[in-house]
């Protein structure tokens, strides 16, 4: 992040952002981003306003196009309601809101975003979820980094998994999930005769008969269950439910980095 948004140089590797060199024309590439870092840059003596306004005299926007560059975002960011109020009043998802809002004033067109939702209630991330949503839709490009794989997976168009610093798997979060075995469907039984014929018939299950539950690998697709609850229908065995787990994106990063933790631990 700090490479990319040109606050330290690289080692090695060549980088072009919205179609400019990083090395070699550092100022073009800081014209066209803006970075919303781990903790928010808002001067919380002033108010939000006045920060916004404060962004916009730093881009060197004429003072009419600045008051007015201001007063949209504070609109689309929700916070007309306290533009003139000092920022240290604010909750931790409003100071959020704002640091974004003063990312955006002069029209980047990549933004860096640094665990944007980090400290943030449930409430707050999913309004922060929405926000950057709608700047992709609007056509801004979102770089992010997050600790919440939950965030990745509801977010991210590609998904970059670094561990130790370097990069251990890319692609999307469908490619990403494939990468790792354990789906199967869980299914309850209520009847012991209906769970025995049933681990006889499917062959390849792993059985719990004190629980009286199946557990059948699967990928999850609608074909794959259209064709386990045929075979169960034809032999008229009766399932009291059914759960279908799906590796998530917790289960990929633990399986893609869990060699090196296990090192770490044992050192």
């Amino acid at each position: 992040m700090q490479i990319l948004s040109t606050l330290i140089g690289a080692d090695a590797g060549r980088v072009r952002i919205a179609g400019h060199d990083l090395a070699a024309a550092p100022d073009s590439v800081r014209s066209a981003i803006g970075v919303t870092g781990q903790f928010s840059a808002v001067d919380k003596l002033l108010t939000a306003e006045e920060n916004l306004l404060l962004m916009a005299d730093l881009c060197h926007l004429p003072t009419a196009a600045g008051r007015r560059r201001a007063g949209e975002l504070l609109e689309a960011f929700d916070l007309a309601d306290v533009a003139r109020k000092v920022s240290m009043t604010f909750s931790g998802g409003m100071l959020r809101r704002l640091d974004l809002a003063m990312t955006l004033v002069g029209g980047p067109q990549v933004i860096f975003l640094d665990e944007p939702t980090t400290g943030l209630d449930p409430r707050s991330r999913r309004s922060m979820w929405q926000i950057i949503r709608e700047l992709v839709a609007d056509g801004v490009t979102i770089f992010l980094t997050t600790q919440y794989l939950e965030e990745a997976d509801q977010l991210a168009d590609r998904i970059a998994v670094l561990d130790g610093g370097r990069l251990v798997a890319e692609g999307t979060a469908h490619e990403l999930k494939r990468l790792v075995p354990g789906g199967h469907v869980r299914l309850d039984f209520t009847d012991p005769g209906d769970f025995d014929r049933a681990a006889r018939s499917l062959g390849e299950v792993t059985a719990d008969a004190d629980a009286l539950t199946l557990r059948i690998p699967s990928d999850g697709g609608v074909r794959s269950l259209r064709s386990l609850l045929d075979r169960l229908d034809a032999q008229a065995i009766e399932v009291g439910g059914l759960t279908v787990h799906t590796p998530d994106l917790d289960d990929v990063f633990l399986a893609l980095t869990g060699q090196t933790k296990n090192k770490e631990s044992a050192r």
